[in-house]
């Protein structure tokens, strides 16, 4: 296969990934059928039964795909130079407030909005969701170290669990925020975040 076949290929596969984020993120795993990702992908049955054995596969490799430019995305911002690690921790969640919201999130909130639907329908689905989301708490969990390290946070004595009650935190406002229609969720869990934290 030459390079520029095995690409074409790559941007097939990723190009009906990328549909389907966007799709199932709006209408959920269950409302959407392949038919209406290929038709929106510009792609024949064919060519999906190519890339993925069944739809469930397509999920996983969609939830896979999500997560992969998920952390990237996160290192990213923990990463950012500049500002401590506490701002950083800060800047994230007033990014996730952007992304997560009840309106369009463009396929940010794939997680959010799969996770409960999927976990009870696949296991390996279940699987990838269990893996994303801990690589996401394993992160704040270091990052909340770090910020300690620089005093830009208080003493924690256990980070890790203070990542796993944030990111619980925040995942719960995020569905609340879609129940009620309404940011008010984020605003209680950015101020409690900041009470957490101990941060002014």
């Amino acid at each position: 296969m030459t390079t520029s076949t095995a690409r074409g290929t790559s941007d097939v596969r990723q190009g009906i990934l990328d549909v389907g984020q966007r799709i199932m993120a709006a209408k959920g795993y269950s409302g959407v059928g392949l038919n209406e990702i290929l038709a929106a992908a510009g792609v024949p049955k064919g060519s999906f039964y190519h890339y993925f054995a069944s739809k469930d596969a397509f999920g996983e490799a969609l939830l896979e795909s999500y997560f992969e430019d998920y952390l990237a995305d996160l290192d990213r911002t923990l990463g950012e130079p500049g500002p401590t690690m506490g701002q950083r921790l800060m800047n994230y969640w007033h990014i996730w407030q952007e992304t997560q919201s009840f309106l369009d999130c463009q396929g940010k909130c794939l997680a959010v909005k799969l996770g409960v639907e999927v976990a009870d329908l696949s296991e390996s689905m279940r699987a990838v969701l269990k893996r994303g989301t801990a690589g996401i708490i394993d992160r704040l969990g270091r990052a909340i170290e770090a910020g300690v390290a620089d005093r830009s946070l208080p003493p924690c004595k256990e980070p890790d669990a203070v990542a796993q009650s944030l990111y619980q935190l925040w995942v719960g406002a995020s569905v609340m925020v879609k129940i009620t229609k309404s940011t008010q969720p984020f605003e209680n869990a950015l101020a409690t975040t900041r009470q957490i934290l101990q941060l002014s």
